[in-house]
């Protein structure tokens, strides 16, 4: 049987103990965007390495190749229509991205950003008690990814309360609609 470690010990051996204590790069950002399910970001962690490989392998062709030009405009303008690069202007942003850009675009920190909710994590739990939709769909999965086309669309729910109590407050609740 094997001792329990003492403090400064189990201090010392923190960062290599693999099985107690969790990845230490990862958890500031699972708790910031409060991501529930950590499969979410190994796969925004996948993805941007495979973003960047692709750049990797694009650098390496002629720049005046076409294939090239094209290649690279398709991959820099889909990273920027999902949110997921602030500019689309070079393939040297791509081999910056991390997997907290990805983040980033999850509805819950989304509307946040347009002051649906004060804080991510009640911000999650209206979209998974179904208070919160984007365009016409009801969205209840928190990791949803909201591009820059789609953030204008995320809106309450129609038989919403908070949305309700949000008319109210402004003086624009529509008797008609509590018919429905």
């Amino acid at each position: 049987m094997v001792r329990k470690l003492k403090h400064h010990e189990a201090k010392l051996l923190k960062k290599v103990d693999l099985y107690k204590n969790e990845s230490t790069r990862e958890m500031p950002i699972l708790r910031k965007y409060h991501i529930q399910k950590r499969e979410d970001y190994t796969r925004y962690n996948k993805i941007c390495g495979l973003a960047r490989k692709i750049t990797t392998k694009l650098s390496k062709l002629n720049v005046q190749d076409p294939y090239r030009t094209i290649k690279t405009d398709l991959l820099v303008n889909k990273l920027y229509e999902t949110g997921v690069l602030p500019t689309a202007k070079s393939l040297a942003a791509v081999d910056k991205l991390a997997a907290s850009a990805f983040c980033r675009r999850r509805l819950p920190v989304i509307m946040v950003r347009v002051k649906m909710a004060e804080t991510v994590k009640q911000a999650v739990t209206l979209v998974e008690q179904g208070h919160v939709r984007v365009g016409p769909k009801t969205v209840t999965d928190p990791a949803f990814m909201v591009t820059r086309s789609m953030e204008d669309f995320v809106t309450w729910v129609d038989t919403s309360k908070i949305k309700r109590a949000v008319q109210k407050y402004n003086d624009k609740l529509d008797d008609y609609d509590l018919l429905n």
